[in-house]
């Protein structure tokens, strides 16, 4: 078997997904996307098929050290998620042809469903507590929220306020057994955020993300030391290799891979183990499509240092089209009572209705982050 063709398509509302073809019939879908970033990423894939075309897919780990190494010019987000969505599809392949899900293939499932977190409130967080409490009440038993809308690098007192009210109010809103999540998106600069994590000690956050940008990840051990909940980040990470310093610098408590970032499946296994190491937790980063999250599914089935996955049903970010739009069978990523089963189906588990990316492919997207700024007219992190 060898592979022929990579083919890609940019569907609403921010993904790119891509089929990797084969001249036996066989193929794999996999999902390389940096999100406002399509088109570069898109353009990496169709480059990194010079080293594709013509080989067997079924030597992934060959295949993925060819694409790493045979660049002068390694990592960075539009490389390794280009290698991501590449990864996935042979993958997604593999187990196609040989009729087994991915998890199969790495070692058999510890987990038959996994526990799964879903957002509200949106990028300026507001009415929270309603939010989390439709959440409970559709069966989840976890939800994120953004803690803050921008902040300046030394600000009022008053937007520490704020934030921990709107925190107050979604633990008001859930009571105490629900996990509340909050992401500070990398909005918090260190002079704010050594107040801002120890004034939300009281609310027993299940976890607090990207409390500081990732290139600022080594004030973690003077702005986190003693908090009594976890500090997670990762998702801004792309090798092992960062996850490898971040943890053998005990700096966080839960890593957060995305598996269409990180390098795929193969890299995503790697800092998971790397993870288990260091008896740092896992749960991976996804407001993707469907491909990342079934590839996530299966990463998370096969470790047993995770124990949350993110998903983006009905995430503020969807318009148009969601995540299980692009699913021929539905019920394949299906959540109940906050859990969702690990796909059970061939090589990821879920089938992709190309006719419908087909046609939505001609719509496209050209989405992009909000660009914010603060009162002074200086760009603020979004």
């Amino acid at each position: 078997m060898k592979i022929t063709k990579l083919k890609t398509w940019q569907v609403p509302p921010r993904w790119l997904f891509l089929k990797i073809e084969t001249d036996a019939g066989c193929y794999g879908w996999g999902e390389p996307v940096v999100e406002g970033r399509a088109a570069t990423v898109e353009a990496a894939v169709h480059e990194l098929s010079d080293y594709l075309i013509g080989e067997d897919p079924h030597r992934i780990e060959h295949l993925w050290n060819t694409l790493y190494r045979a660049g002068f010019y390694r990592g960075g987000p539009i490389l390794m998620s280009a290698i991501a969505g590449i990864d996935q599809a042979l993958w997604d392949l593999k187990g196609r042809d040989l009729g087994v899900p991915v998890y199969q293939l790495l070692g058999g499932k510890v987990r038959d469903r996994m526990r799964m977190y879903a957002w509200t409130g949106g990028d300026r967080p507001s009415e929270v507590g309603v939010g989390a409490k439709a959440l409970v009440e559709q069966g989840f038993t976890a939800f994120k929220m953004n803690g803050t809308p921008e902040l300046a690098i030394v600000d009022s007192h008053a937007k520490v306020d704020e934030a921990v009210a709107r925190v107050a109010e979604a633990r008001e809103a859930v009571g105490p057994d629900v996990g509340i999540a909050i992401d500070f998106h990398g909005r918090v600069h260190r002079p704010m955020a050594k107040a801002l994590l120890r004034e939300l000690e009281p609310y027993h956050p299940m976890f607090v993300e990207e409390p500081v940008l990732p290139e600022h990840l080594p004030s973690l051990k003077h702005i986190a030391t003693g908090l009594g909940y976890p500090i997670a980040t990762g998702e801004r990470l792309h090798t092992r290799f960062q996850f490898r310093d971040l943890l053998a610098e005990g700096m966080v408590d839960i890593v957060q891979p995305d598996l269409s970032h990180c390098g795929g499946i193969s890299e995503g296994m790697k800092i998971a183990s790397l993870a288990s190491c260091h008896d740092v937790a896992l749960a991976p980063h996804c407001p993707l499509g469907p491909l990342t999250l079934a590839a996530s599914l299966h990463v998370d089935a096969v470790n047993h240092n995770a124990f949350i996955q993110e998903q983006s049903m009905g995430i503020h970010y969807n318009r148009d089209n969601d995540v299980l739009d692009y699913l021929v069978d539905k019920s394949a990523l299906s959540i109940k009572d906050g859990f969702c089963e690990i796909p059970q189906g061939p090589g990821l588990g879920v089938e992709i209705d190309e006719a419908f990316v087909e046609e939505r492919a001609k719509v496209g997207h050209r989405w992009r982050n909000p660009v914010w700024t603060h009162e002074d007219g200086s760009i603020a992190e979004w």
